[in-house]
């Protein structure tokens, strides 16, 4: 009798192995590729043929010539094969510790040192902050018009050429109504460079 029920339940197992592990994954992966073939394999923007980074992931930008976005908490190491890997990862720090709070007050420190003709008084937070996955994209059009001036200044563009660029690179909510307006640090970056 046990014979019997295994033999069966190994069946079911391997049934549901072939059709919810393999078939699952192949229709949804073949849908995906026909119907958002950008999403699907990254939504990787090319320049010129070359790959310059995707509009879901963030990078470190911190010279006077480019916005800054969010804190992103990305290790690059080198591989045995000599490529360059990159690992994000969350902080982990507890808003109420010692160390978030320098952390914070080091960065505010830095991006009103970096931006002193800045409109506002207070530093957008998403700016002193970092998302929760530690690579966040996109910044709030506050934390883009926080940077205005010294982006003008650094790249001898106009500040409402700047403003330009940044509504170009500005998503806005879902729908109409979920979430928040949002712009894209790599693309305001591309577009200052010319190269977008």
């Amino acid at each position: 009798m046990f014979k019997g029920i295994a033999s069966r339940a190994l069946g079911v197992f391997a049934l549901f192995t072939i059709v919810c592990g393999l078939g699952y994954t192949l229709v949804v992966t073949g849908i995906a590729q026909l119907a958002f073939p950008y999403q699907a394999n990254g939504s990787l923007i090319t320049v010129g043929g070359k790959v310059v980074g995707s509009e879901l992931i963030g990078q470190n930008f911190d010279d006077e010539a480019h916005m800054w976005g969010r804190i992103q908490n990305v290790s690059i190491v080198e591989g045995e094969d000599g490529e360059l890997m990159a690992y994000g990862a969350p902080s982990n720090l507890s808003p109420a510790s010692e160390e978030y709070r320098q952390l914070i007050d080091a960065r505010v420190k830095k991006i009103r040192a970096s931006n002193p003709d800045a409109d506002m008084d207070a530093v957008p937070v998403d700016l002193v902050t970092c998302s929760g996955s530690g690579l966040d994209p996109e910044i709030s059009p506050d934390a883009a018009e926080y940077q205005v001036p010294r982006l003008a200044k650094a790249t001898g563009k106009s500040e409402d050429e700047v403003r330009d660029i940044i509504a170009a690179c500005t998503k806005g909510r879902f729908l109409g109504v979920f979430g928040e307006p949002t712009v894209n640090v790599l693309k305001v970056n591309l577009m200052l460079d010319g190269v977008l």
